[in-house]
């Protein structure tokens, strides 16, 4: 699963480094080698010509000092080199490597969208000793943005509920997810999101775990729940399908343990048969 690596340490400064690992962004494509998916070296990053105010600090990995850079959309890759989606190389990427990737795309994004003051339009400064960008003009402060989702699995007796999301790139049957609304608790968006996607009501939440999850940058909260009442009721703008899911049913296939999702969905999965 996507999780910060315990080798990671992160940095609000940037470190003298001859040769950092740079992660480079481009409308949230990070810039890989093509041959073998390789981080580009300072020197090629220095030649793409990238503001210094472009480039922030990530962390030390593995005693490597990482940077994260964006830049312009219509920025060419150097020769050799490809854009690449993070979704692409989900599977492909060494997972430690690639979570703090996830970690350094969400900084590079933060950065790039928040240059101006949302609130009157002049430059926004970096603080020091903090990842927070300031408007001089009206002090307004601005984060990096962190979207808390929550995502659930109604239990049934035997039975689990999963549903085909329409948005979803997989086009798997996954745990019901949603994101939190204004003035909400976790346990509140579960009611809701389960109430308005399939018209089920549960109770006895419990909380199974969390994770970072870079698309652009969610919060992944999960959580189990006992189905209280209700029939199925699909919201079409959200699920194209959902069903319950038992020991006689043909399960989704299994994947790598990248995602949260597929970790709770293998929790509940019945044992293969002999």
């Amino acid at each position: 699963m996507l999780h910060t690596p315990a080798s990671f340490t992160p940095l609000m400064h940037a470190v003298d480094d001859a040769h950092p690992w740079c992660f480079v962004f481009q409308a949230g494509q990070l810039l890989l080698r093509e041959s073998d998916l390789g981080l580009p070296a300072l020197e090629m990053v220095e030649a793409m010509d990238i503001a210094p105010s472009q480039t922030h600090p990530v962390g030390l990995f593995d005693g490597h000092y990482c940077r994260s850079s964006w830049c312009e959309r219509d920025t060419p890759a150097p020769q050799g080199f490809v854009w690449r989606s993070l979704r692409s190389v989900l599977y492909v990427l060494d997972e430690a490597l690639l979570a703090v990737a996830g970690r350094a795309a969400q900084i590079a994004e933060w950065a790039r969208t928040h240059r101006f003051c949302g609130a009157c339009g002049k430059p926004m400064q970096l603080l020091a000793g903090e990842r927070c960008l300031r408007c001089e003009a009206c002090h307004m402060m601005a984060y990096p943005r962190i979207s808390p989702a929550m995502m659930v699995l109604i239990r049934k007796g035997d039975k689990v509920l999963m549903a085909m999301h329409t948005a979803s790139p997989s086009k798997r049957f996954t745990p019901l997810a949603g994101f939190l609304e204004a003035g909400e608790s976790i346990e509140d968006a579960v009611h809701r999101e389960v109430f308005e996607e399939v018209g089920l009501r549960v109770h006895k939440l419990q909380y199974f775990g969390s994770q970072s999850w870079p698309f652009p940058h969610s919060l992944m909260i999960a959580f189990t729940a006992e189905y209280l009442d209700g029939e199925i009721r699909i919201d079409a703008n959200e699920l194209s399908e959902a069903r319950w899911f038992g020991p006689d049913d043909e399960w989704p296939e299994k994947v790598p343990h990248v995602s949260i999702s597929s970790i709770l969905v293998d929790a509940h999965r019945p044992p293969a048969r002999a």
